[in-house]
């Protein structure tokens, strides 16, 4: 396809796009991805439309924040690693920039805050993963195997609570998938236009792999908060599959229990982070602003959202050059069928545990939740109007009962 646009070719263009569409991407990964094909498919034709297919793809295969992926795929076949930075820098600063906004406020002016606003917050949390468990599961629990393995997986993570149980789910599904599933066999597709040698693909993600298990025994050895801090956020956007809402057991896993952040400024935070544009992996940098401990501030939100970012380069950069090959073997498809189920069932636990336990307390509750679903699934109102309506409605109830 023929590109219209030669002069967006060096990364200052590609940050300022970008930077654009991280400022106004408002709706979540599958909205995200949405904008991004009518940018570069149709309006800039960096890409055809069956290469920007193969795209996602590979990106929804890989763990992480699918869009930011396909973000950073994106600036990497325009200008190159620089490219790759600049598309994930102007994406994500908005959003990350605007959220430890917030936690500072929480931090410095939290006593001035209406606590039935922040509880608010926490009350629009359970509609927005009410949602996103009721999309995935129509899309990935399609049959008894499948709603099966989401069952398991739920009482599973409910009955061991923690970071490690949660990725023993996923790998004894993956498993189950190879056993259960037989996928079908993709159809003819265009090479996705972007060249980096398998060579240099294996050293990404040997360094990939290499922090992956590295960092928790650097943790281990040499004992301190902020290698701490980088291994648990780090190990969080390693192992996240089916999108940024997924992040939320994984996340509250660590930071809760650990005592780093409040289990309320958790649930206020994740509310929060349905009212900006751009990925929702941000929230790690609420997350890092808002610790009780260091680092915290601008500088804990800065080291978590490059911990919680940097598996997904390596990832992206890494796998293109066996895409090919990864996308025609069954086994892969099968094992990866396995593992979108049990994701499902990870988010239905975290539906339970922690959001509504700490959310709904009373009739009230329930019934602000139930409009903030409805609104957000039958009125199609924006996230963000959604999260600041509840805001107001939880001070209004607060102040009126």
């Amino acid at each position: 396809m023929t590109n219209t646009h030669t002069g967006d070719r060096n990364p200052g263009s590609v940050f300022l796009i970008f930077l654009r569409l991280g400022l106004t991407s408002f709706g979540g990964p599958i909205a995200h991805l949405g904008y991004f094909r009518d940018e570069f498919v149709t309006r800039r034709r960096w890409l055809s439309e069956r290469s920007y297919a193969d795209l996602v793809a590979l990106c929804q295969f890989l763990p992480g924040p699918a869009s930011s992926q396909v973000g950073m795929a994106l600036g990497l076949s325009r200008s190159g690693y620089a490219g790759a930075l600049a598309a994930w820098a102007g994406f994500t600063l908005p959003s990350a920039v605007a959220l430890i906004l917030f936690a500072l406020g929480i931090s410095t002016y939290g006593n001035a805050i209406s606590p039935g606003a922040l509880h608010g917050l926490k009350v629009v949390a359970v509609a927005v993963v009410a949602q996103a468990v009721w999309g995935m599961a129509r899309n990935l629990c399609t049959d008894v195997p499948r709603i099966t393995i989401m069952a398991i997986a739920t009482c599973v993570v409910l009955l061991v609570p923690s970071a490690w149980g949660q990725v023993g789910m996923i790998a004894a599904a993956g498993i189950a998938g190879l056993l259960l599933f037989k996928p079908a066999q993709d159809g003819a597709h265009d090479p996705l236009p972007i060249t980096v040698s398998r060579r240099v693909g294996a050293i990404w993600l040997t360094l990939f792999f290499a922090l992956l298990v590295g960092l928790p025994v650097l943790a281990q050895l040499m004992p301190s908060q902020p290698m701490a801090v980088v291994d648990a956020f780090f190990r969080a956007g390693s192992l996240v599959f089916g999108g940024g809402h997924v992040v939320l057991p994984l996340l509250q896993a660590e930071v809760v229990p650990s005592g780093w952040v409040s289990n309320d400024a958790f649930l206020a935070g994740y509310g929060a982070a349905q009212a900006v544009p751009g990925p929702l992996f941000t929230f790690a940098s609420f997350l890092g602003a808002s610790m009780s401990t260091t680092p915290s501030g601008w500088i804990g939100g800065t080291i978590c959202l490059l911990a919680i970012f940097a598996p997904s380069f390596l990832l992206v950069v890494g796998a293109l050059p066996f895409w090919e090959r990864l996308r025609h073997s069954m086994r892969t498809q099968a094992a990866l069928a396995g593992v979108n189920a049990a994701v499902v069932g990870l988010l239905l636990a975290a539906l339970y545990q922690p959001v509504w336990t700490s959310a709904i307390h009373q009739p009230r509750d329930f019934g602000l939740a139930l409009v903030a679903l409805v609104a957000l699934m039958f009125w199609k109102l924006p996230p963000w109007l959604v999260v600041i309506g509840s805001g107001a409605a939880g001070w209004l109830l607060s102040a009126v009962l």
